[in-house]
C-alpha cells in the first residue's frame, strides 16, 4: 500500500519568501536524518538545484558521464528494463553494479511531470528491515561477496558492468545497505533469493510514492533508503537527476 510523503520542505515560507540558506540547510537535514529523504515543493523559478546539491556532498558521474543527467523516455529503450523508458522499475539502491561505494544521496528534479496515472518514484527505509535481519541473517549479509550485474538498459550503453561485494557493509556503526531485486545474481543461494521475496514484499506493503510537480526536488540517502518507480504513459515525462558522495 502506498503512503504519501511526510518529510516535505517548502523552500518558501508561509509569506511566500524563500527561506534563508541557513535555514534551508539546517531543516533539510533535520528532515533527512529522521527520514531518510526530503522532498522540496513550493520551489520558485530562481531555485538553483545543482548549486544546492553541490553542498552535499562530491557530484558522482551517471552511467553516460554526465554529471546532469536526464530521466526521460528514450529511443531504443521500450523493450529493457532501464530507467530511460515508461515502464516499472523494481526496489533498488543506485550504484549496487559500482565497484566502489555507492553514492550517498540521490536527488531528482521535475522539469516536466507526467500527466494522467503514474511515474511516481517509490521510495522505503531500509532500517526496518536490516533491524529485522537475525544475527545469522546479518552476519551473512555483511560476509558474503555476491556478483551482481547492471540492468539492460545500461549494457545497451556499452556499459557491461559487474562486481561483487557483500548486501550489507558496517562503515563506522552506519549501515549501507547495497541491493536490487532483479540485478542481483543468486546462483543457488536460497537466502538471498528467499531476502528479496521478503525485501520486495515489505517494499510493495510500506513504501512512501512521489508525485510530482513542476520543480518539486526529491533527495533520498542512497545507503539507507530502496527506491523504485510506477509506470506510466506521459512520454513527455522529464526530470534530472545528480548521484552525491556524501
Amino acid at each position: 500500500m502506498a503512503h504519501s510523503p511526510i518529510s516535505i520542505l517548502s523552500r518558501v515560507d508561509f509569506n511566500g519568501r524563500p527561506l534563508t540558506e541557513e535555514l534551508l540547510s539546517r531543516t533539510f537535514q533535520q528532515l533527512m536524518d529522521e527520514h531518510g529523504y526530503v522532498l522540496l515543493c513550493n520551489v520558485p523559478e530562481e531555485f538553483d538545484p545543482v548549486r544546492f546539491c553541490r553542498a552535499l556532498g562530491t557530484f558522482v558521474p551517471n552511467y553516460t558521464g554526465a554529471v546532469v543527467g536526464d530521466v526521460r523516455p528514450e529511443p531504443g529503450m521500450d523493450d529493457v528494463y532501464h530507467a530511460g523508458n515508461t515502464r516499472p522499475l523494481t526496489p533498488h539502491s543506485e550504484g549496487y553494479d559500482f565497484a566502489f561505494t555507492p553514492p550517498r544521496y540521490i536527488a531528482l528534479w521535475c522539469i516536466t511531470p507526467a500527466s494522467g496515472p503514474g511515474g511516481e518514484t517509490t521510495l522505503m527505509d531500509t532500517r526496518p528491515l536490516v533491524g529485522a535481519l537475525t544475527d545469522v541473517e546479518r552476519k551473512q549479509l555483511l560476509e558474503t561477496d555476491y556478483a551482481w550485474k547492471t540492468t539492460e538498459g545500461v549494457q545497451r550503453l556499452g556499459l557491461d558492468l559487474k562486481t561483487r561485494h557483500p548486501i550489507l557493509e558496517d562503515r563506522d556503526g552506519r549501515d549501507i545497505v547495497r541491493f536490487s531485486c532483479n540485478n542481483l545474481i543468486r546462483d543457488d543461494d536460497d537466502f538471498a533469493a528467499e531476502l528479496q521475496s521478503r525485501w520486495h514484499a515489505a517494499f510493495d506493503r510500506d513504501h512512501v510514492a512521489v508525485e510530482y510537480h513542476e520543480r518539486d526536488m526529491l533527495v533520498w540517502d542512497n545507503w539507507r533508503l530502496l527506491h523504485a518507480r510506477n509506470a506510466f504513459s506521459d512520454r513527455s515525462r522529464h526530470l534530472r537527476r545528480i548521484q552525491i558522495a556524501g
